[in-house]
């Protein structure tokens, strides 16, 4: 069943949910780098910046193409409020990503609760 949820919300999110959203000028944005590419890539996604950090919840882990870039390349940019910040981004396994959740906006953290299967934390340290 979670190879399944996998597939079935990562599609709907590459073709339909994230190609509207990043088109929102006010939408949370996380820019990597394309590990095979070498293009920017960017995703539409929740998280909250505390002080100079930003963090997020990945839902699938290390299955998640943007988690994948930045294990190739950590240096990424978060669009926060409309304006670019650039940072370099920390996989954190052993952050209890439940309890992330608790801090981080309401919306996003119930559907990234009731879809994901691999909870992973993810500390963006923010340079400017």
């Amino acid at each position: 069943m979670s190879d399944r949820r996998f597939r079935a919300t990562t599609a709907f999110q590459r073709h339909v949910a994230n190609p509207l959203t990043r088109l929102m000028p006010f939408q949370t944005l996380l820019e990597t780098t394309g590990r095979v590419s070498g293009r920017p890539r960017r995703t539409p996604l929740g998280g909250r910046r505390v002080g100079e950090s930003f963090w997020l919840v990945s839902e699938f882990g290390t299955k998640s193409q943007y988690v994948r870039n930045i294990q190739a390349d950590p240096r990424v940019r978060v669009r926060i409020g409309g304006r670019w910040h650039s940072g370099t981004a920390h996989l954190l396994p052993d952050d209890d990503p439940v309890a992330r959740l608790r801090i981080l906006p309401r919306g996003n953290s119930m559907a990234v609760k009731a879809l994901g299967t691999q909870l992973l934390t993810i500390r963006v340290d923010l340079t400017d």
